[in-house]
C-alpha cells in the first residue's frame, strides 16, 4: 500500500465507493422503511420481441409490430416462456417497452452508460456524473451506501484478466469516480460480512484495518497542520474520507447482531474459484439478499453478465465456455441454437429475480414485507440487440406496493422513437428520482436527435 489511492481501494471500505459516503447519510428516516433498488443488467442486448406475451391477440400484435403506444393488463395473459418464473408475481410485474438511449454508448460494451445516460468508455475521464443507482442511494442512506456484484468479462468491457477479485464496475459514484464491484460471491461474502466473521483470520484483519484507519486519521490530521492552500485542502479531503469510513464502521459494529443473523450460508460450490456462471449468479443473489436484509445497503447493482464474459453452466452444454459474442452473431454452440442459448440465460436470470422477490416477501417489515419497499429492474446495458442502436431499452420492473409509481400487472409500450410523446432512459430515471424525492428536472444527457420532442421531466403516466 503505497499511495492514498491504493489505501482507498483496499478492502471493505472501498468496494462500492464506501470511502466517499456522506457522513450525514448514515441513518434513514426513523420509523419509515427505506425504499430499496436492485439494478440487474445484462450484456448482448435484449430483443423487444421476446418481451411480448404470446397470448396477445392479432390487434395487439399489430400494434406491437407498428411500435404504437398502448397498455394492457397482464391479468389473464401468458408470460413469455423465459419469464415463467415470475408468473406468481405478475401483480408486481411491469413489462416496459419503448424507452430509448441513443445518448448512451451502445453496441458491444456500454460501461456505465445505461445507468448514467451519457456516452462512456473505458477511460475514467468519460464518467460525467453519478449513475442513477448512486443517486437513489443518496436518498435512502445505509452504512455501506451501495454494493455492486458482477460477472466480469475477460475479453473487452470493464474488468479484464480476473473473475474473482474487486475491480472497476459498471456504476459510478460521481464525475470520474468509477465504482468497484465484487467479481465472486466468495470475495463479496468475505469483504461485506467480515466485521461479524467467526474466522479468526478475518477478525484479525478487520481489527488491523480499524487500527490502520485510526493511525492514518491521526497522522493525516497532524500533517495537514503544516500545509497551506491546495495541498492542505487535498490532505484534509483525504482525512475527512478516512473519518467517514471510521464512522461507517462504528455504525456497522452497532448493527453486528442483526448483520450476523443474515450472513448468507452458501453451499461451498458457490465459493469455489471455478464456480460456473449460473452458480456465480446464484451466489451473488444470495450475498445481495444478505446485504439488503441485514440493512448494510439499500441499493445494489448486479451485472448478471457482460458480452465479454464466457458463460459456463448453461443446461445441456454445462461443460463448455460459451462466447457470448458468437451467440450474438447467431452461432450454434454445442448443438444449441444461439436463440435457445439466449433464452436459457434469460430464464435463469428470471429465477434469480424470483429468488430475490420471494425472499424479500418472506421478511416482515412495517406491517407488510420488505418487498413492499423494493424495486427490481432487469434490462440490457447496451440496448435492443447485439449490435444495438439504442432505439429501445426493454425493462422488466418488479415493484412492491409502496413504490410511488403507477406500476404492477401491466404491459406498457411507450411511443416509438421519434414519435410525439416518446420517452428516453433519462425520462425513466427522472421518474424514479422524482417519485423518491429528488426533484431533478432531467437526469442524464439529452438525445440530440430528438430536438423536436420535449425531453424534460418524468413519464407522467407512471407517477402515482
Amino acid at each position: 500500500m503505497t499511495t492514498r489511492r491504493d489505501f482507498l481501494r483496499t478492502g471493505l471500505f472501498t468496494a462500492g465507493a464506501m470511502a466517499w459516503m456522506n457522513p450525514n447519510r448514515l441513518l434513514a428516516a426513523p420509523g419509515q422503511p427505506p425504499m430499496r433498488f436492485i439494478f440487474m443488467h445484462r450484456g448482448n442486448g435484449l430483443w423487444p420481441r421476446v418481451m411480448v406475451p404470446p397470448s396477445f391477440d392479432s390487434k395487439l400484435m399489430q400494434k406491437e409490430k407498428q411500435k404504437a403506444a398502448y397498455e394492457v393488463d397482464l391479468a389473464g395473459h401468458e408470460l413469455p416462456e423465459w419469464m415463467s418464473p415470475l408468473a406468481s408475481h405478475v401483480n408486481n410485474l411491469t413489462i416496459l417497452q419503448g424507452l430509448s438511449g441513443k445518448m448512451c454508448t451502445t453496441g458491444h460494451h456500454s460501461w456505465c452508460s445505461s445507468l448514467g445516460v451519457f456516452k462512456a468508455n473505458e477511460r475514467i475521464s468519460s464518467i460525467k456524473w453519478a449513475t442513477v443507482d448512486f443517486e437513489l442511494a443518496k436518498l435512502f442512506p445505509s452504512p455501506v451506501e451501495h454494493i455492486e456484484l458482477a460477472c466480469f468479462p475477460l475479453g473487452g468491457g470493464n474488468a479484464r484478466g480476473a473473475l474473482d477479485g474487486i475491480a472497476k464496475g459498471f456504476s459510478a459514484r460521481g464525475p470520474q469516480q468509477p465504482n468497484y464491484a465484487f467479481g465472486s460471491p466468495r470475495v463479496a461474502l468475505a469483504e461485506l460480512f467480515k466485521s461479524v466473521s467467526l474466522e479468526k483470520t478475518a477478525q484479525t484483519q478487520y481489527q488491523l484495518d480499524r487500527k490502520l484507519l485510526e493511525f492514518v486519521a491521526s497522522n493525516e490530521n497532524a500533517a495537514a497542520q503544516t500545509l497551506h492552500g491546495i495541498e492542505k485542502a487535498k490532505l484534509t479531503n483525504y482525512s475527512d474520507s478516512v473519518e467517514v469510513i471510521r464512522r461507517r464502521n462504528r455504525k456497522i459494529d452497532e448493527m453486528a447482531d442483526v448483520i450476523r443473523r443474515h450472513v448468507p450460508e452458501l453451499d461451498p460450490k458457490y465459493l469455489d474459484a471455478d464456480v460456473s456462471t449460473f452458480d456465480r449468479q446464484i451466489g451473488h443473489a444470495e450475498v445481495l439478499l444478505g446485504a439488503l436484509i441485514s440493512g448494510l445497503t439499500n441499493v445494489a447493482a448486479f451485472t448478471v453478465d457482460e458480452l465479454g464474459h464466457s458463460y459456463t453452466g448453461i443446461p445441456g452444454i454445462e461443460g463448455q465456455k460459451v462466447n457470448m459474442h458468437d451467440v450474438g452473431h447467431g452461432k450454434m454452440i454445442g448443438g444449441l441454437e444461439a436463440e435457445e442459448i439466449r433464452k436459457l440465460c434469460r430464464h435463469h436470470h428470471m429465477t434469480l429475480a424470483e429468488r430475490i422477490v420471494s425472499r424479500l416477501k418472506s421478511v416482515p417489515e412495517a406491517g407488510g414485507s420488505m418487498f413492499d419497499n423494493t424495486m427490481i429492474f432487469y434490462f440490457p446495458d447496451g440496448g435492443e440487440t447485439h449490435h444495438s442502436h439504442g432505439t429501445e431499452y426493454p425493462f422488466i420492473v418488479l415493484a412492491g406496493d409502496n413504490a410511488k409509481l403507477n406500476l404492477g400487472g401491466r404491459y406498457i409500450r411507450l411511443p416509438n422513437y421519434g414519435d410525439v410523446g416518446h420517452k428516453t432512459l433519462g425520462n425513466w430515471y427522472t421518474t424514479l428520482l422524482n417519485a423518491c424525492g429528488n426533484p431533478v428536472e432531467h437526469f442524464g444527457a439529452p438525445d440530440v436527435g430528438l430536438n423536436h420532442i420535449d425531453q424534460l421531466g418524468p413519464i407522467k403516466q407512471l407517477l402515482a
